[in-house]
């Protein structure tokens, strides 16, 4: 018994004093980082020592790099914010004695087989069984496996590049405890005989350049072909003699065109694919021009304005995707493998959601099955992965995403990134209505009436009309010569110019604060409307013409944004005004029942949800912001938000729906979890006194002033400019008998005229942008203008470029620095030159590499630096000061926060994101004899 008594004093005193010796390890670490001379082991990080998240971050990255300590991240800093607690929770892990790791390659073998079984979900691997061609791992799975291997101190360290060395269990074996042994290898001992390498997946230069080419000829060609088809269909109109005619013809033409457009796709898609299936495409093939067309005409056609409505079902069931009776999509990102989609009946999905069908991994495409179940919901600002699945009556909550493989079984609510198990509120609490096949029919031919027979008519009337009285057109159309090198004709130019463009802007503001006022009288909160109704009709008309991205982007950031809100129906009163309540992305359902608290901020990409839908039914309801909020980059805000006053609600921050109302609190996360609301060292940059703030709102709100007005003059130049490229064409062409061809070459003329003016005007206005890692106030020059950088510059052209090489070349002319061969496929950067891409990365849809932050009145930036051969996923982000070595990857809707380091070849991910150990798994088997190089999948059980 004393014996025994005696052991354990031994090992509690073992235990504090390994855990004295980690407080002491993690102070030295912490005093370096913060500058001052020494740290207390009980003074807390945010509230004492002055300390930021990005400050917290880089003493997380250092850690890690510390053998001696054990690992740290971000939650485990919120959750313990000091050194004493912090230490106490994971001393626990240095104390435990690590087992020695295997010298012996036969037990190396079998324990990496363990780990590998386990990934794979396989009953057996055989140690001689190829991790790609025979087993069908790809470099997710098998940097799953490096991972899981790097947490097992019994065994050696992987990294991927010893995967491709050593493709096998047995070689790599062989080749890491040789270099982990006791005794170092004989130079004399035969080597092991090397492996097949994996078949390198990084295009030849040659095919790199050829899929660009013929990129570029479809991005050319296809806008040219549509204008000079529609400029054919112009001139059949209007040589009819009398308005009737002039009618009938539209809509005939009209109807033609429309339904061509909508064909196309349908028509090279079952040409060119047939049927999807699960494959790797291999990126920069002739495979991938293939998938690249097909993507691009179903992204690119009308039937994205029926989104919410059953002709966007039977669109995509065209397209050959199995879609549920009476299912409901309301997302605008339409998916391309379609036949890998299927959604059950009475499915409703919300807008904003991803569910391609598809993903992008090291250099290759991979597409997968997406299974939505019967009655199952998918929140708003959701990702699904390909291999992620729905049981009927699951539910998915809003900025949520199922990575690859993960499923939710019937009936259960998950949330977060990756989802998990939640008892969330039930977020299809709405009542269903009796929605027949009857109102769907007619709700859908009333709308192809109000385009075919209203809209197009309309269209082509006003241009039959207005046209041949317009000083340049005029005398085109009669047949005589206009001189190009006349005042007259620039003159005449940039009168219509300017009354076409400012005219809009006034009609569209008066349009905008009147027409849905008028509509908002039929409809009454919390009230519960059947779909497919005259009121629904009406809530898609207000949630249109309120949600104008021009008038945001014009207002936004500026003190004028709080007087176009309340134009549009917001409740802002007794807002306090600080010149940026609100930024340059914010929406809606409805203006009318969205309402913000005084002393409210809101960054940029705020999505305001006041609708409820069922499949058959929707409600509006109030969505109040309260007062004193900070609310960070991309935040879909509900009604039932448990956010109360004074909160700061970080970015991609999975809004709370259940629980207490939380006040004077930081939300990080999805699922969020409470943070710090602010820390001393962002207190300071904001402004002391009543007469300070009045100074600086003064000087910003003039200096902001200047900057719309030059995002009109240069909004309004290219306009002018595009004009004159035009009747250039015209007038060199028409004389000739070739007007369709004039406009044709006129349209590809003015996209690569749209390339060039973009670019100009951003290297123009580059120099503005601020770098100020320690931050300053809002109300500092600096940062006015890092504004007018942001409002006059323009990034929508550069997504027309997604997934071809041509956007590298553009972004390169942006001030980025770029590697070679980047995949990219919808990445958002807005600040350029502050960053920098590897060669060889992979960057999927969605994507966002943002190198700044606000956070209530003060302003940072800083340089983000992603590694060669990194992989971004869908709907990732990626916050400034961010370092990310060499093969590193980010998960699906991963959100990397300020300051982090990413090792090399590290699998992180989650929101916040930090090393993954349980990542979803991917369980695929892989053969050979995909088309065109491509490599078919099988899922597997």
């Amino acid at each position: 018994m004393g014996n025994s008594h005696g052991v354990l004093t031994t090992e509690a005193a073992d235990n504090l004093t390994a855990l004295a010796e980690c407080e002491r390890l993690f102070a030295e670490v912490l005093t370096d980082i913060v500058g001052i001379d020494h740290v207390e082991v009980d003074s807390h990080f945010f509230d004492d020592l002055g300390a930021d998240s990005m400050v917290m971050a880089r003493f997380c990255a250092r850690v890690r790099k510390r053998p001696d300590l054990p690992s740290v991240s971000m939650p485990d800093i919120y959750k313990h914010p000091t050194i004493r607690s912090l230490a106490a929770a994971l001393a626990a892990a240095t104390t435990t004695p690590a087992p020695r790791p295997a010298t012996m390659p036969a037990e190396c073998e079998r324990r990496f087989a363990e780990v590998l079984t386990d990934i794979t979900g396989t009953d057996h691997v055989e140690v001689d069984s190829h991790f790609f061609d025979d087993l069908g791992a790809d470099s997710m799975v098998m940097a799953r496996f490096c991972a899981r291997v790097r947490k097992r101190p019994d065994l050696p360290s992987v990294s991927m590049p010893d995967i491709y060395k050593h493709p096998t269990i047995r070689s790599l074996a062989a080749a890491l405890t040789t270099t982990t042994g006791s005794e170092p290898a004989s130079a004399s001992q035969p080597a092991t005989p090397a492996a097949p390498l994996e078949r390198p997946r990084h295009a030849r230069k040659g095919k790199y350049v050829l899929c660009g080419a013929l990129q570029l000829l479809v991005l050319l060609g296809y806008p040219a072909l549509t204008a000079a088809v529609w400029v054919a269909g112009f001139n059949w109109i209007s040589t009819s003699s009398n308005l009737v005619d002039v009618y009938l013809r539209s809509v005939a033409f009209g109807a033609a065109m429309f339904l061509g457009l909508c064909t196309l796709p349908i028509l090279v898609k079952w040409a060119l694919v047939g049927r999807w299936k699960p494959q790797q495409i291999r990126v920069w093939s002739m495979a991938y021009v293939r998938f690249w067309l097909v993507k691009t005409l179903i992204q690119r056609n009308p039937m994205v304005l029926f989104v919410g409505s059953p002709l966007y079902s039977l669109y995509l069931r065209a397209l050959g995707a199995k879609i549920g009776r009476g299912a409901v999509i309301f997302s605008r990102n339409l998916p391309v493998c379609t036949d890998l989609l299927s959604i059950g009946d009475g499915a409703v999905i919300r807008k904003d959601s991803f569910f391609n069908g598809y993903r992008a991994d090291d250099g290759i495409i991979q597409t997968g099955a997406v299974n939505i179940g019967r009655d199952a919901l998918v929140g708003e600002a959701t990702v699904l992965d390909i291999g992620a699945s729905l049981g009927d009556g699951a539910q998915l909550g809003h900025s949520s995403a199922l990575h690859a493989g993960q499923a939710i079984p019937a009936g259960e609510r998950w949330g977060g990134a990756p989802a998990q198990r939640s008892e969330k509120t039930n977020q299809m609490a709405v009542s269903a209505r009796d929605v027949g096949t009857g109102r769907r029919v007619v709700f859908s031919a009333v709308q192809l009436g109000n385009l075919l027979l209203l809209g197009l008519p309309l269209t082509f009337g006003v241009a039959d009309f207005a046209l041949p009285r317009l000083p340049e057109f005029g005398p085109l159309l009669d047949a005589a010569p206009v001189s190009l090198t006349t005042w007259t004709f620039f003159l005449d130019a940039l009168v219509v110019s300017a009354v076409v463009f400012f005219g809009a802007l006034l009609v569209g503001l008066v349009l905008v604060g009147t027409v849905p006022r008028v509509l908002n009288l039929f409809i009454k909160p919390d009230k519960v409307y059947p779909l497919y109704g005259f009121r629904y009709w009406v809530h898609r008309a207000i949630a249109r013409t309120t949600n104008i991205r021009f008038f945001t982007t014009l207002f936004g950031g500026t003190s004028y944004i709080i007087y176009y809100l309340r134009w549009l129906g917001y409740s802002l009163r007794g807002v306090r005004q600080t010149g940026s309540n609100f930024g340059e992305m914010v929406k809606h359902d409805t203006p009318f029942l969205s309402a913000a608290g005084s002393g409210t901020m809101v960054a940029d990409g705020l999505s305001i949800i006041n609708a409820d839908f069922s499949s058959t039914s929707f409600r509006l309801s109030q969505a109040s912001i309260g007062p004193d909020n900070f609310l960070g980059n991309m935040i879909a805000y509900p009604p039932q938000s448990k956010a109360g006053d004074n909160c700061l609600l970080a970015t991609k921050v999975m809004v709370p729906l259940d629980g207490r109302v939380r006040e004077g609190v930081g939300l990080l996360g999805a699922p969020s979890f409470e943070i710090p609301r602010s820390v001393r060292r962002d207190r300071d940059l904001d402004v002391s006194s009543a007469d300070e703030l009045r100074r600086g709102l003064r000087a910003k709100t003039v200096y902001n002033t200047i900057s719309m007005a030059l995002f009109l003059l240069v909004r309004w130049t290219f306009f002018l400019s595009v004009i004159v490229v035009y009747l250039a064409a015209i007038n060199l062409l028409h004389f000739l008998g070739a007007l369709a061809l004039a406009v044709a070459l006129a349209t590809a003329l003015v996209i690569v005229f749209t390339v060039a003016y973009n670019v100009v005007v951003d290297r123009l206005f580059r120099p503005l942008q601020a770098l100020v890692p320690q931050g300053c106030s809002i109300y500092d020059r600096a940062f006015w203008r890092h504004e007018r950088f942001w409002k006059v510059t323009s990034l929508t052209f550069v997504l027309a470029f997604n997934g071809t090489p041509l956007k590298n070349v553009i972004w390169r002319l942006l001030g980025m620095r770029v590697g070679r061969r980047v995949f990219d496929d919808g990445l958002r950067v807005p600040e350029r030159s502050f960053t920098t891409i590897g060669e060889n990365c992979t960057l999927n849809a969605d994507t966002v590499v943002q190198c700044h932050s606000q956070e209530d009145g003060g302003f940072k930036s800083d340089r983000i630096a992603i590694g060669a051969g990194c992989t971004l996923g869908v709907g990732a982000f990626v916050h400034y000061g961010v370092t990310t070595g060499d093969g590193a990857v980010l998960a699906t809707s991963s959100f990397l926060m300020k300051g982090e380091e990413m090792p090399p070849n590290a699998l992180w991910g989650g929101n916040p994101a930090t090393e993954m150990r349980e990542h979803p798994g991917n369980r695929q088997v892989r053969k050979t004899g995909g088309d065109n190089g491509a490599t078919v999948l099988v899922r597997g059980g």
